[in-house]
């Protein structure tokens, strides 16, 4: 293979760039239309339901980054949850596609996504109580519980969208 042949392999299409920014965008839009359930210590941010699409193409890791970091620009936390939001959601999804990648059960591989976002959100909890002195695992366990409900939902909804759409594009 010559530079030419390796470096096009690397490069992402028109066509996945602008299915990535699509992610993005719903991510930002499903957030802010539901912004009143999506930032805070009682929280169920149906956008969350993204991150099951990185199960079905690694690239969507990068969208749904994109996506909270966006999103978390209208966060009553600031910049603060913006990179700390944003910083999470890259590491936990980096964490998560290592974790699930040899599972071969889509199902299997939702419960185990499900659980490990409910579990990472101690770094919302963390950001409360540093800001706000807010008890910490009291917030931890009621954020996990929110996380827990839009994972559910947003699972369900994601598993039906792959039956009718390929998401491994």
């Amino acid at each position: 293979m010559d530079h030419k042949e390796i470096t096009s392999k690397n490069r992402w299409t028109t066509a996945e760039i602008a299915r990535m920014a699509l992610v993005t965008g719903l991510y930002v839009a499903v957030t802010l239309v539901l912004s009143v359930i999506s930032f805070g210590a009682i929280q169920i941010r149906l956008s969350e339901m993204f991150n099951y699409l990185s199960l079905y193409n690694k690239k969507y890791i990068y969208a749904v980054t994109l996506g909270v970091a966006l999103a978390n620009l209208a966060s009553p936390l600031g910049l603060v949850d913006v990179v700390v939001g944003s910083v999470s959601t890259l590491i936990v999804l980096l964490l998560n596609y290592s974790v699930t990648k040899r599972v071969k059960n889509m199902k299997l591989k939702m419960v185990i996504t499900t659980l490990i976002f409910a579990f990472s959100m101690f770094t919302v909890a963390g950001q409360l109580k540093l800001l706000y002195q807010a008890p910490f695992f009291f917030n931890w366990g009621v954020i996990a519980l929110g996380e827990l409900a839009s994972m559910i939902v947003g699972g369900v909804i994601i598993y039906w969208i792959s039956k009718k759409i390929d998401l491994t594009k």
